[in-house]
């Protein structure tokens, strides 16, 4: 009988652990988060208003990005020159949000506004890949750019909004 008592502690004490660890992937809490971060253009000020927060309303979550504009020429000849937002796209592991900045018909930044980045892998991944895809856009000036290997899920997010900014901006 003391044998079974034990081992019937021992595997609910097994399962109870198993069942409660936590994985690289979940993050702290179990979910992602948001950040923005500037991998690869200019770095914001320590004036510019938080990610996901609407300038005019002061409300996070306010701007959703669908294509907007701050640029002062949209629409304009072959495209808006200044900076086009791409809109925000959900992926798995997180929203992925790009602005572009066009002068004469042509982007000449990528700037990324969000990124998954809710663990220490989400950031590894993406101080690896950001870079590379901003390149990557610069160089076809389209949303036209390979996947980076190992970070599949956020170059479709890349390109997603990538193409919503250059649409925002008129551009091919």
């Amino acid at each position: 009988m003391r044998r079974i008592t034990i081992w019937l502690l021992s595997t609910v004490t097994a399962l109870v652990l198993l069942f409660s660890y936590r994985t690289s992937t979940m993050g702290v809490g179990g979910g992602t988060s948001a950040v923005a971060v500037d991998r690869g253009g200019t770095s914001p000020g320590s004036g510019d208003t938080p990610t996901g927060t609407d300038p005019g309303s002061g409300a996070p979550g306010a701007n959703t990005g669908e294509g907007a504009n701050t640029g002062d020429g949209a629409g304009t000849g072959e495209g808006g020159d200044g900076s086009h937002d791409g809109s925000v796209a959900q992926t798995r592991w997180g929203p992925v949000q790009v602005r572009i900045t066009v002068a004469g018909g042509r982007i000449t930044d990528v700037t990324t506004l969000q990124v998954p980045d809710g663990n220490f892998r989400d950031q590894q991944i993406n101080d690896y890949a950001v870079p590379i895809l901003r390149q990557a856009a610069l160089t076809a000036q389209s949303a036209r750019i390979d996947t980076v290997s190992g970070a599949t899920v956020t170059s479709d997010g890349y390109r997603e909004s990538l193409q919503a900014a250059i649409d925002a901006a008129h551009l091919r």
